[in-house]
């Protein structure tokens, strides 16, 4: 009788063994690959079980989840104003999220350790758990004004602007956009097909935020970083210092000389440096880029933040003046050309050092993060990245671009009682294609608020006047919009 009841009982514990083996082999082993199974319906439904925090701008409500009394899904995504805000928020679509959803999706879905206190007193009140909300630095009146300022060109293009003192990012704008609200729906099979039609669209890039994932030659307004090096390279130089000014400049080992825009002189041949400015003059800056040497004016780059790694928090392709060659390389991308490759947000940056007395602030777009209970988490603190150039310096190029405003390429930038600078640039690009227009700029002049760096593709009409045609006006409207009570 024992014989049996023993091989019974060896016959259960086995049994017992490989059922707990077995348990523990899909709970630990296999429960990463069957959690991210795509038949696996649970994930799907549980992401739209918790109520996932508001995204704002100054009191805007950018992004915000709508409950459902009846139906499979308890909350859904809704963008209020998707258009305009889209690369700013991104969407939040059935398997995956952008831009600031993406970026903060950890504090927008309650899952962040920050929040475990937050969700231990829910659990025990009996409240249900909430997500927190992320405030964006994005003034919503300059990001609106923006959008229908370059919409209004009909063109291709981007807006950043920056606070010169403290590297918050108030517009980001960059078209074609999108409707954050179709990519954000529960139906997979319509959002898909939605995402693809525009992933599809090479050409017109809407899914791509331009302000920060695509470089392009900066043209004439990188001219202002050639004339820092310049300035900086000697403290007793300023914009009265006379520098040649041939009307073509004889490039070595090549025959293809650089010549001023449409072949026009500059000057006399000797001008100020502040004329060179002003009339956007190709041969000085060429030969000044050649004269300092590709180590000084590589190194002058990276202190504007050209080439650092940078997170706002979303990621951000880098700048670059391109690599070391010959000196008619060099004195092509002196003047933003060539290889040389630069973000609107690394031009805005330049811009905001310039203004804000050589400091140059790490940009950020994430103001704060609240809990449900409105209580701070978490809250931005303005670093700065680098010097890149002296106070002195700065108050140079400051007089200067405010002269290229008032007196040079960019007079449509003008604001009324504001003292305004910039600088105007046109980017050659595929040959047969029309050139890019730029324009960068700060104001005011003496106490800077707002700086902006606007590319409009294939906005120019080939002359240095261009930039100043079709970009400065967009700039204007942001600083207006900034500047305004």
């Amino acid at each position: 009788m024992n014989g049996p009841l023993k091989r019974a009982a060896v016959a259960c514990l086995v049994m017992f063994g490989l059922l707990m083996l077995n348990v523990n082999y899909v709970q630990a082993i296999k429960a990463e690959s069957l959690n991210d199974d795509a038949r696996n319906k649970r994930n799907f439904f549980d992401r739209y079980e918790v109520q996932r925090g508001r995204i704002t701008a100054g009191g805007t409500i950018l992004a915000q989840s709508i409950e459902h009394k009846k139906g499979d899904y308890r909350f859904t995504r809704e963008y209020p104003d998707g258009k305009v805000f889209a690369h700013v928020t991104g969407y939040f679509s059935p398997e995956s999220e952008s831009a600031i959803e993406r970026a903060t999706n950890s504090y927008l879905d309650a899952s962040n350790p920050d929040l475990l206190l937050r969700k231990s007193i829910d659990l025990f009140t009996g409240e249900p758990t909430r997500g927190a909300n992320v405030e964006v630095t994005i003034n919503p009146k300059a990001q609106k004004a923006a959008h229908e300022a370059l919409s209004a060109s009909g063109k291709r293009g981007a807006v950043v602007a920056l606070d010169p003192k403290t590297g918050a990012i108030l517009t980001m704008v960059s078209l074609p956009t999108y409707d954050p609200n179709v990519l954000s729906g529960t139906n997979k099979k319509t959002v898909f097909a939605a995402y693809n039609k525009l992933d599809e669209d090479k050409t017109n890039g809407p899914l791509v935020n331009r302000a920060i994932n695509r470089t392009y030659p900066p043209g004439s307004t990188y001219k202002v970083v050639t004339a820092a090096a310049f300035l900086e390279d000697d403290s007793s130089r300023d914009g009265q210092t006379i520098v040649p000014a041939p009307q073509v400049l004889d490039l070595p080992n090549t025959t293809a000389d650089l010549p001023n825009s449409g072949g026009a002189a500059c000057g006399g041949g000797q001008v100020p440096l502040v004329y060179a400015l002003e009339r956007s003059c190709n041969t000085p800056f060429g030969k000044i880029g050649m004269d300092l040497g590709y180590d000084r004016m590589a190194e002058q780059a990276k202190k504007f933040g050209a080439g650092e790694p940078l997170s706002i928090p979303m990621g951000v392709s880098q700048s670059d003046i391109g690599p070391q060659e010959d000196a008619a390389a060099l004195a092509q991308a002196s003047i933003g050309q060539r290889s040389n490759q630069m973000t609107p947000l690394q031009m805005a940056m330049v811009a905001a050092g310039i203004a804000n007395d050589g400091k140059v602030m790490k940009p950020y777009l994430v103001q704060k993060i609240t809990d449900a209970k409105n209580d701070t988490v978490d809250e931005a603190e303005p670093e700065e990245l680098s010097e890149a150039i002296s106070p002195e310096t700065a108050g140079k190029l400051k007089q200067m671009m405010v002269s290229v405003v008032n007196n040079g390429t960019a007079n449509r930038a003008q604001i009324p009682g504001v003292e305004v600078g910039g600088k105007t640039g046109t980017a050659q690009t595929t040959p047969g294609k029309a050139p890019h227009a730029w324009f960068i700029s700060f104001a005011p002049a003496a106490d800077p608020k707002v700086a902006v760096a606007v590319i409009v593709e294939s906005g120019s009409a080939g002359t240095e006047a261009s930039g100043g045609q079709t970009a400065a006006p967009i700039a204007k409207a942001v600083m207006e919009a900034v500047l305004s009570k």
